[in-house]
Parts: C-alpha cells; structure tokens; sequence
C-alpha cells in the first residue's frame, strides 16, 4: 500500500530514554556469541523494545532488502520514500512494486515546495549550482519533519559503501533528529543485498544492474564504471559525497 500523508503519530518517550535504549541495543547487539547481531536480531531488538507504529524505514528505493527484513518482525512498518522530484522513472517504478509486494506501508515524503516552485524561487537546476542546498530543501528537511512522529528509524546504511561510513555502528542514537536509528545491514557487502533478493524475489530497481549501484536523483547520478567506488557516481565532478541525511 502506498500513501502520499503524514506518518503515523507515536506517543514518543523522552529524548535520554531514547538515548539510553540505544546505547543499551548497541551494547546487546555487539555482543551476541563471537559476531555482532545479525541483521534479524537487530531487527527483533527493535520489536521487543519498539512497535510498529513508532518505528519507520527509510529507502531509497533502489531495492527492498531493508523493508522486507524489517517486515518479518515489524508488518506492516512505514517505509519513508523521500520523494523529492527528480526521480528515475524506475525508481518510482520499484516504490510501486515495494508496495504491491511487501507487508508495509509506503508513505512519500515531500518537500515544501515542488520542482516547479523551486524553480521559480531559486532558479532552474540548483542542484547543478548548489547541490547541498537542493538536497537539504528536497531530502533532509522533509525527513526531519517526517520522523517527528516515531521513535526510531531504520536506514540500509552499509560500513563499505564509502569510507565515511566505516564505523558505522548498528544501534546509534540521532542527536540531529531526536530519535534511535538503527542499521541492521551495516556489515554487509553489495553482493550480499543482490544475493537476499534473489533468494526471497525482492524488488529491487533496475538501475542497479545497468551500472548505478548507487541511486539516487536522475540529475545527479551518473553510471559507475567496473570496479570504480560505488558512490563515486553520485554528485559526480563535485566535492560532495552524502545527501545530508547520515552526517
């Protein structure tokens, strides 16, 4: 099911009995026998200690890995689709199939203002004068908002994506936006997310086998070659390799 309004609104617990449980899930979760917790048990955690209605996922819609882990212990959990205009058409294609096949409940996520009224504020094309403006107007502003109303969010942030995300931790506390975020497939490897897909038919966005296997909007997104970093496609020719939304 798909949804274009406002999330769900959660009876949220204060600010440091947010902070204390993630601090607590982190202690739990890194030390489960030898290995950190796998990406069910952190996802179990957040159940045991959250419901479904105070948590969401956030996804970019370049595949549905994370929803469809979340969902086996949270159904019918808000997937946030920040949806900020600019688009593949087959990422709104795989947010389309995400909604048909999986136990959640896509909620898109807008900005203030549409492209158009962007345009005739700022002028054509900021992203390609001032991409850290478009992205905090199109991407972190409307996320903050949105996740006013939850407790904890869950975010497909993985430790080799790019060198800035090596220490990402499983369970951390989001001091920006005031609520737990939790990262249950950190430890994973780009292979590991197409091989999850494969085995359980997830959607996952066309893009990502056609040279991007970093998404995101069509302006500022370019193929990556063979063996080339990942990301090294997003924001292409400018120094700037987040959105805004994991710094």
């Amino acid at each position: 099911m798909s949804v274009s309004l406002a999330p769900r609104a959660a009876t949220r617990r204060s600010a440091d009995e947010l902070r204390a449980l993630a601090e607590q899930g982190e202690r739990e979760l890194r030390s489960l026998g030898d290995d950190e917790a796998s990406a069910y048990e952190v996802v179990a955690w957040v159940a045991r200690n959250f419901g479904t209605d105070a948590a969401a996922v956030a996804c970019s819609m370049a595949d549905a890995v994370l929803p469809h882990v979340v969902a086996q212990s949270l159904p019918g959990v808000d997937v946030l689709f920040l949806d900020t205009g600019y688009h593949f058409a087959k990422t709104y294609e795989t947010r389309d199939r995400v909604a048909e096949a999986l136990d959640v409940r896509i909620v898109d996520v807008l900005p203030e203002l549409t492209v158009a009224e962007q345009n005739a504020r700022y002028g054509a094309e900021l992203f390609a004068r001032d991409a850290a403006e478009c992205c905090a107007m199109r991407k972190v502003a409307p996320l903050h908002e949105a996740l006013g109303g939850y407790e904890l969010w869950f975010t497909g942030v993985r430790r080799d994506e790019a060198p800035t995300r090596t220490n990402t931790p499983l369970v951390t506390f989001d001091e920006r936006n005031g609520l737990v975020k939790v990262n249950p497939l950190a430890a994973w490897s780009f292979d590991d997310l197409i091989d999850y897909s494969s085995a359980f038919a997830v959607p996952v966005n066309d893009l990502l086998t056609q040279g991007y296997p970093s998404i995101g909007c069509e302006p500022c997104t370019k193929r990556v070659a063979p063996g080339e970093d990942p990301r090294s496609g997003r924001w292409a020719g400018l120094d700037k390799t987040e959105c805004g939304l994991h710094v």
